[in-house]
């Protein structure tokens, strides 16, 4: 009979397809101006050398997540929770959404923050859509 092992596979792609889903919510450049229209603060994780490389978006915050290397900037976990409350929302941006999505996860799995949003694609796509930024 075919339809035990196709609901078989079908259970375990669901499965997996659930594992996959992020803990937060993704925005566009549209979610992000809409939050920022709500009063959300965004925070721009990147590094200085990037930030006045593109400019950053009116009203971010600026705050590094990782050095060049990739390490944990000491004191950010420590400033990061003394600006937002764990369950404030907040937005984060990196260049492409990588950082962010590591940081978003964190947050929320690791650390009990309940609204995070991750600008998709980052600065990226803000510039590529010819959006203002300012210098840092």
């Amino acid at each position: 009979m075919m339809t035990r092992p196709f609901f078989a596979l079908l259970f375990l792609l669901l499965t997996l397809l659930g594992c996959s889903q992020a803990p937060y919510t993704n925005v566009d450049n549209n979610g992000l101006k809409e939050l920022q229209a709500k009063g959300v603060p965004l925070y721009d994780i990147r590094r200085p050398e990037e930030w006045k490389q593109t400019g950053v978006i009116a009203g971010s915050r600026l705050l590094t997540f990782v050095d060049e290397k990739g390490q944990l900037k000491p004191d950010f976990i420590d400033r990061f929770s003394k600006e937002v409350a764990k369950d404030a929302p907040v937005v984060l941006i990196c260049r492409t959404g990588n950082r962010t999505d590591f940081l978003a996860r964190h947050l929320m799995e690791k650390m009990g923050y309940t609204k995070v949003y991750n600008v998709q694609n980052g600065i990226t796509d803000w510039l590529k859509a010819g959006l203002p930024v300012v210098a840092p």
